[in-house]
């Protein structure tokens, strides 16, 4: 049996499955294919470890889109 944890995604609650990566959430939400960068509890975690960072109950996930431009 799935556990549902609630974590926070750019300011609102939201429900993931326990053990979910956050390359698991940017695939739910669609976002693979977007320059997005990813911060958990204020960190920006790097690419490369969205593999294997699991989301944890009450994590705040902030997804922001990359806009390149000067």
């Amino acid at each position: 049996m799935d556990l549902e944890l609630d974590i926070e995604l750019n300011g609102s609650t939201y429900q993931v499955t326990s053990g979910n990566t956050i390359d698991d959430l940017i695939g739910a939400l669609e976002l693979r294919e977007k320059n997005i960068a990813v911060a958990v509890n204020r960190q920006i975690i790097p690419r490369g470890r969205w593999g294997e960072l699991q989301l944890k109950s009450k994590d705040k996930v902030d997804i922001v889109r990359a806009i390149g431009g000067g």
